[in-house]
Formats: C-alpha cells, structure tokens, sequence
C-alpha cells in the first residue's frame, strides 16, 4: 500500500511478467469497495488461446476480503495485452469504463481491421464513458478522472487523492516516456498530458502500467512520484523543452518495432474486451492485416 494512499484506501498490484503489465486493486477496506485497472487476459499467441490465470488471481485477492467490484477500468485501449474486463464484468457485476475518447480510437481501428456494420464505433461497449474532471465513487473516496492524451487519443489517469494511475503515459524515469506513433498519437499532446501530471505535489505517487527493467536495473518497479519523474525522467525531466521532447520521441518512435500482441490485442480491447462475433461456423476469429503497418 502506498503511504500516500488516502486512509485506508489500499492498492495492490498484480504483475504479468509476459506482456510486462502491472494491474491494480484499489480498495477502500472498511467500506469493502474496490476497482480493478487495466487487467490481463492471458493469450497465446501461437495457439490463439486465452486463459484467465492472471484475472483469477485478482480475483482471489478481492474474494479473500469480501470486496464489491465498483469499477473495472482502462487507461486506454491497450496494444499490448488483452483486457480481461468482461470476464471479470461477468464474475463481480463491476462497471466497464474508459475514456469518451475510445470512440475515435474506434472509428481508427474500425477501418484499419475492416469490422462490419455489426461493430458500434460508439463506445457501447462500456458501461460508462468518462470525461475530464468525473470523480467516481469507491467507498468513502472518489477517483478523479484526467484525460492525459497523447499515446493514445483517449488515454485517462486515475486519480486516488495522492496516488494517480497513469496508463502507459509515463515509465520509470530511467525508461521515460510512452511511444506515440500508433493512429491517433501526438507527441505535442503527450507532453503537455506528461506536464500536467508533474504539476502534480512532488510526493504525489505514479503507478505504471509496464515495466521494462532499464539497462543497469535487474527488478522490475510500478510505482515513482512525481518528484523523482521531474528530477530523473531521462526523456522529460525539468528543463526539457516541449520541441526538443517531440523531436526525440518522434525520432525514437521510428526504430521501434510494433508490439508482439497489437493485433489481437486493439481487435479485442476496442470492444471492451469482448471477441469478435462468431462466424457462421461458429468459431471466432483474429484478423491480420497484411503489410499495413
């Protein structure tokens, strides 16, 4: 739990060492209320098959202290693992929530995979769509929602009085800064998200959604504050001009391969974590676009 956590308001985190992600539980005990963000559905690629292990074990966690489900929610539509958000839906009632802004990511990836008349490219899917400045009830807190762009169109931070769940926005400070060459990324837009979130109190607590381990580090981390990302940050710490910030990132945006797991991922994460619709056979199935990317 973080020490800057509101009282009694406990985050636990859960990490998926083959797609690096790190999910969270954000609870308030005494009120036995909780929220779930940016969780895993394992897949294997080679197989095309999904399992629930890394879902079940938050699942346990919540079970083991008799905590109600409020909220299951996204950063952003992920690209690089899938949301288990439905199967968790399904097992706790939970609400489904992502940023307004998922249906431009949807009219983006409704035509880069072709998806029929029977994809809604008007964020349905979810059971709430959020804006900035809407606080959501947990417990006796509320979560404070901010739409952090950039990486994504509709990439939001979740706000937990001093502890702020960024997304793939930020990394450790010795990793940066996230990628923003996917359809709908700005570099511009990253920097003034990234500028906003440093303007924060510097003990402020950043929990991320990836971990890498940076050359020289032989452990993974999911959390730093606002202090050290100003200080440290080895692609925007203080000084860094929003210019100078775009031209490397664009830069270095260029060398970089994509995701192992964007295809299936963005196919299934755009719905909110549901399959495809079934073919007349009745099996599901994953496109793969050729030579698009």
């Amino acid at each position: 739990m973080s020490p800057e956590a509101p009282q009694s308001l406990h985050i636990e985190a859960f990490f998926d060492e083959p797609t690096n992600t790190f999910s969270y539980v954000v609870a308030d005990l005494d009120a036995q209320d909780c929220a779930i963000i940016d969780s895993v559905l394992d897949f294997e690629y080679e197989s095309g098959r999904t399992r629930t292990d890394s879902a079940e074990r938050i699942l346990t966690w919540i079970e083991d202290r008799q905590l109600q489900v409020s909220w299951i929610l996204e950063t952003h539509v992920h690209a690089d693992h899938l949301s288990a958000a439905p199967f968790l839906k399904q097992r706790t009632g939970g609400k489904i929530a992502i940023g307004e802004q998922i249906i431009q990511v949807q009219q983006i990836f409704g035509k880069v995979f072709n998806a029929g008349h029977e994809f809604a490219r008007d964020g349905s899917q979810f059971d709430r769509l959020l804006r900035e400045g809407d606080h959501l009830p947990l417990g006796r807190h509320s979560c404070e929602v901010l739409h952090t762009p950039g990486h994504t169109p509709a990439c939001m931070s979740y706000r937990f009085g001093d502890a702020v769940f960024v997304g793939d926005t930020l990394f450790m400070p010795d990793y940066g800064t996230a990628r923003c060459d996917f359809p709908g990324g700005d570099a511009r837009m990253l920097y003034r998200s990234i500028q906003r979130l440093l303007a924060l109190p510097p003990h402020t607590q950043l929990y991320l959604c990836h971990d890498y381990k940076a050359p020289g580090r032989n452990h993974y981390c999911h959390v730093t504050t606002v202090a050290e990302q100003r200080q440290q940050n080895i692609h925007i710490h203080q000084g860094i001009d929003e210019d100078s910030f775009v031209k490397m990132r664009t830069a270095r945006d260029e060398t970089l391969a994509m995701p192992r797991l964007i295809l299936p991922s963005v196919q299934i994460n755009m719905r909110a974590g549901a399959l495809p619709p079934a073919e007349d056979n009745g099996q599901v199935y994953l496109k793969l676009p050729l030579n698009l990317f």
